[in-house]
């Protein structure tokens, strides 16, 4: 199983050095944020991992992305709704995310159905719970980026007055 963890390990840090650009060049205060929560989670994950890499007892700490965003997007709804399209880049940079949270959720599951002992499936069965959080909160993101006032009528319940 090392060579599932040192994949993770790597997977990790590639998503840390991805979401920290992310957050950095984007103009959105919501996407900034909220790229710079998923850098928080990858970190958290990547230490998981070297713990369990240098077999160490590792003290899992199971966290839901969905649970902190939801006061994130509350504090930052009339931002968001000052800047109803997002720059291109942007939902590029929500695009790639999105498949590597997809790609991450396959990987950890997987894993977990091969890990060694039960506190490798654990482990990789909690990051892949993570993963896929992640995704549903960028799914979420790019559908109210890519088309905002559709967004607010599906998720807000909104009522069209004529």
């Amino acid at each position: 199983m090392k060579e599932a963890v040192e994949t993770a390990i790597k997977m990790e840090t590639d998503a840390i050095t991805f979401y920290t650009e992310a957050a950095q060049k984007t103009v959105h205060p919501f996407g900034k944020e909220m790229f710079r929560g998923f850098v928080k989670d990858e970190r958290r994950h990547l230490r998981m991992l070297q713990e369990l890499f240098r077999g160490m007892k590792v003290q899992l700490e199971f966290h839901r992305p969905k649970d902190a965003i939801k006061t994130v997007f509350s504090e930052q709804k009339d931002a968001m709704m000052e800047r109803i399209k997002a720059l291109e880049d942007e939902l590029e940079a929500i695009r790639i995310a999105m498949k590597m949270e997809k790609d991450g959720f396959d990987y950890y599951k997987e894993a977990a159905a091969k890990a060694g002992s039960p506190e490798e499936k654990e482990l990789f069965e909690r990051l892949a719970v993570e993963e896929n959080d992640h995704f549903a909160i960028l799914n979420e993101t790019f559908s109210f980026l890519d088309n905002t006032g559709q967004w607010y009528m599906y998720e807000e319940r909104g009522i069209v007055e004529g």
